[in-house]
């Protein structure tokens, strides 16, 4: 019987249907938490109880804030509270140079970022109630190094990076002993999820304060390892 930091601690992942999605929930069974994995698709919704049978799935359009708020409601009326929202929503559009950020992809990624406000807006009194809330995105190198040719795409995880960070500072005020919101900075996630697991779960056992507001490069070795990039 696994009785480490997460035994007992339920834990929402959105975006679960990525294979990121699928190697974190893996990942957080195994560490002992009941894993809740929201995602639009009802298929990838399917594939993953396959691969994860432990998981609860929910369908939720998380970029629809009423959708949201009932999918909040019905957990909340069932006796769940959410101790960690992992926010893998996420995708890359761009290409093109400057003239090529199309309107069509930057709604995209909007929408993206909108589901990262919706759920943290909507499950904040849960993670600052908890004992052990956190809160985990991934963002990106370009925010650090933006390209013309990704403008959309550096500007949403620029906005998700920020909206993160604020949420630090919320939990600094509200919970600043229990709670953290952490960022993963990647140059790609290809190849890394099942580090990206590792390292979910790794917050659960780190000091609040090591880790709240901090933007923490992801890699192939384990993060503990490798320099912080101070907010």
């Amino acid at each position: 019987m696994n009785d480490g930091p997460l035994a007992g601690r339920t834990v929402l992942v959105a975006g679960a249907t990525s294979t990121s999605g699928e190697a974190v929930s893996r990942a957080l069974v195994a560490a002992g938490a009941a894993v809740v994995a929201v995602g639009t698709r009802g298929d990838g919704l399917e594939a993953l109880r396959a691969a994860v049978p432990q998981v609860t799935t929910q369908r939720c359009d998380l970029a629809d804030r009423s959708a949201v708020d009932g999918l909040v409601s019905r957990l909340q009326a069932d006796g769940t509270h959410v101790d960690g929202l992992v926010h893998l929503v996420g995708g890359w559009r761009g290409g093109g140079g400057l003239a090529g950020q199309s309107d069509e992809d930057w709604d995209f990624l909007e929408r993206g970022f909108r589901t990262l406000r919706n759920t943290t807006r909507a499950l904040y009194d849960d993670l600052v109630a908890s004992p052990t809330g956190r809160l985990a995105i991934v963002s990106s190198t370009s925010v650090d190094a933006p390209a013309a040719g990704a403008a959309n795409y550096a500007a949403a995880k620029a906005a998700a990076d920020a909206w993160t960070r604020a949420v630090a500072q919320g939990f600094r005020k509200d919970a600043p002993t229990t709670a953290a919101a952490t960022v993963f900075v990647v140059r790609t996630l290809d190849g890394l999820e099942r580090r990206l697991g590792e390292e979910v779960v790794r917050l659960w056992a780190a000091d609040p304060t090591d880790v709240n507001g901090v933007r923490l490069p992801l890699a192939t070795e384990p993060v503990g390892t490798e320099p912080r990039i101070d907010a």
